[in-house]
């Protein structure tokens, strides 16, 4: 990390798109269609976002129209509001219609590159969008021949493969469900996920390669398969060793055999909300939620937000590092809806060293490339250089998500990676299978802050009273309603669970679970989980806030940070960190952290203790644990606290299950 990154300052101006760069993207391609067919027009994007929700009915009936969706029924109306009268929850969407994702994600059939995939053990393969619609064909074919049909489940076990695409794709085109996860989830995870769907057929493979070590998968898959007593078939991927055949599972065929040749690709025409996916929830908070997502929804989402905000088209190369099991793999596959190629890759991020991601992106032509902020911070911290070491040309946008990046961070990408790109910082959830802060490439970019809000999403910051507020730290909230918004949860015939997960805090209000400030200029930053907050003499603080302090640090690697306030005790703020090498804990280094948080933060926020440990406990796509460590310390068994197989590193809560074992005695 270099000095200049360690002065640079919220709201720094980073980046500003040439007006050439501005005219030509699809933002403005788009503002200016407005204009023109519906006699709208507007100044500025943040004219046009208050249109876009304010006028939901005739902002997303745009979207419909200009980025072409194809509907086999028209529908009859935009929006209809609940009976109830709540503004956000119930909302029913282009009611009457019928389309099919798939048929999105196939209207190319040339032999351009659809997919493009490489693995950490050099293993590479590239399928046109013709061999993608065959292939799709072939597989659906196959599942029809064994029963499946409109409204089946169709699940997978599998790494970020190509098969997983044309899986997902050859369900949806004959309306059934898919499902995933990946691999390394353990069995009795996937099972209680994987249950709740009464699957027809499963997909797996005989094993994987992660940090240069090979893992065998079959006896996951076997376990799996066991635990799901409607399965009709099994289909075996040979991954690990290509001439493992099914790995001997039971009654298993392999993927070869499940292809039926011969028969065209069709799509079936379903309602717009009828169930394209289910996705779960990280399970940072407790049991995964299982969340249904519509055809339709997920169409008109990301079209609009894959085109208008990251600015993707026919000729980009569109990659996010990504497991099955984060919902970053199918924002990412939805790439295929605006034409583009969609880049997988399978494999640690850091193996052999943090510049893999980043050689994958030279060799293969990355234009858009998305990684998690996590990610982007390590490669700050370890001091690589990619654009010197490497050809990153190509790269026109940096996404970056699943935790908030801090202003030096988005100094890094700008020095290390290309000055001449678009940094799309972007916020938002598995509950969406979207973001509601975002890009746009008509916008500048400016350190620490993720340009607005995107179109169509009402996203607010309110106070503890229900009160919109700016320039201030409130929850992140969504004040109407959203087409991806969740059709259902599996297991919730009331919705009651639904209702209780995001309506049940401010009335007529989706509540998110982050904290949230809007600035004067409309610009979002993200402080954090709203439930992690650390609250030290009536100042309420994000943790992104303090990390940013503990991460300049050079003897510290990395950080968790928890405010035990609230758990029926007198609060504590507790500081976990991992030492970088050859650097000890001792008192000295205790009042540098503690000078550091005092100066850059506020006295109030000095932790009460400092402790060492070996690691972080992080999620399999890099979120800090911090609400499950709290539980946890609070006395709830590690179990009840997260769900262990969605984490990188379970054994990493250990050491907080002993602590709180050790306090209670």
């Amino acid at each position: 990390m270099t000095s200049d990154a360690h002065r640079t300052a919220q709201g720094t101006l980073l980046w500003r798109p040439s007006a050439q760069r501005a005219e030509r993207s699809n933002m403005a391609r788009y503002m200016r269609w407005l204009g023109e067919a519906r006699g709208r027009r507007f100044d500025s994007y943040d004219d046009l976002w208050a249109w876009s929700v304010d006028d939901l009915e005739g902002f997303w009936g745009s979207v419909w129209e200009h980025l072409g969706v194809i509907a086999h029924r028209p529908y009859a109306r935009v929006l209809e509001r609940s009976l109830s009268g709540n503004r956000v929850e119930g909302a029913r969407w282009f009611a009457g219609a019928e389309l099919n994702y798939a048929e999105h994600a196939l209207r190319r059939r040339d032999d351009h590159p659809a997919v493009v995939f490489t693995n950490e053990a050099g293993a590479s393969a590239t399928l046109t969008y013709a061999e993608l619609a065959q292939r799709t064909a072939e597989a659906a074919a196959g599942l029809r021949r064994i029963g499946v049909g409109k409204g089946d489940a169709v699940v997978g076990y599998l790494p970020n493969v190509p098969e997983a695409v044309v899986a997902a794709l050859a369900a949806a085109s004959i309306g059934a469900v898919w499902s995933c996860c990946p691999p390394e989830f353990g069995a009795p995870s996937v099972i209680d996920r994987f249950a709740q769907l009464e699957p027809k057929v499963l997909l797996g493979v005989d094993g994987y390669t992660y940090a240069g070590r090979r893992f065998d998968a079959t006896a996951g898959l076997r376990e799996v398969q066991a635990g799901l007593p409607s399965l009709r078939a099994t289909v075996v991927l040979p991954y690990l060793d290509l001439d493992a055949g099914t790995g001997g599972i039971p009654g298993a065929v392999t993927w070869h055999d499940l292809l039926v040749t011969g028969e065209p690709l069709t799509f079936e025409p379903v309602p717009f909300d009828h169930p394209l996916w289910v996705l779960y929830s990280s399970g940072t908070t407790g049991a995964p939620k299982a969340i249904v997502h519509g055809h339709g929804g997920v169409v008109v989402e990301h079209l609009k937000m894959l085109s208008l905000h990251m600015d993707l088209g026919e000729d980009d190369r569109f990659f996010w590092y990504t497991t099955t099991g984060w919902m970053m793999w199918n924002f990412l596959i939805s790439g295929l809806l605006v034409g583009a190629t969609v880049v997988l890759y399978d494999g640690s991020p850091a193996h052999p060293d943090l510049y893999a991601l980043w050689r994958m992106a030279s060799a293969t032509g990355v234009t858009c490339f998305g990684v998690s902020a996590p990610y982007i911070l390590a490669c700050m911290k370890a001091g690589i250089e990619p654009a010197r070491e490497l050809d990153l040309s190509r790269i026109r946008t940096v996404g970056s998500t699943g935790a908030p990046l801090p202003p030096e961070g988005y100094a890094w990408v700008y020095e290390h990676v290309g000055a001449d790109l678009l940094l799309a910082s972007i916020s938002g959830g598995t509950d969406v299978v979207t973001a509601f802060t975002a890009a746009s490439p008509t916008l500048p970019v400016h350190a620490g802050e993720m340009a607005c809000r995107a179109l169509g999403a009402k996203v607010e910051s309110f106070d503890a009273d229900g009160r919109p507020v700016v320039d201030e730290v409130g929850e992140l909230v969504v004040t109407e309603p959203m087409p991806s918004m969740p059709v259902r949860f599996l297991n919730d015939p009331d919705g009651r669970l639904l209702h209780e997960s995001y309506f049940g805090f401010y009335p007529d209000a989706w509540r998110h679970g982050d904290w949230l400030s809007i600035t004067p200029g409309g610009a979002c930053v993200v402080h954090g989980r709203s439930d992690a907050t650390l609250k030290r003499g009536g100042v309420r603080m994000g943790t992104a806030e303090f990390y940013r302090v503990i991460d300049d640090l050079p003897e510290v690697a990395d950080s968790l940070v928890v405010d035990t306030a609230g758990l029926g005790t007198e609060g504590k703020l507790l500081l976990f960190v991992v030492l970088a090498e050859g650097v000890v804990l001792d008192q000295a280094l205790r009042e540098r952290i503690a000078s550091a948080i005092r100066t850059r933060l506020s006295p109030r926020h000095v932790p009460d203790a400092v402790e060492a440990i070996a690691e972080v406990p992080r999620t399999l796509n890099g979120k800090k644990l911090e609400v499950p460590v709290k539980r946890i310390l609070s006395g709830v068994p590690v179990e009840e606290a997260a769900s262990l197989d969605s984490l990188a590193n379970p054994d990493a809560l250990r050491f907080f299950a002993d602590m709180a074992a050790r306090e209670a005695t």
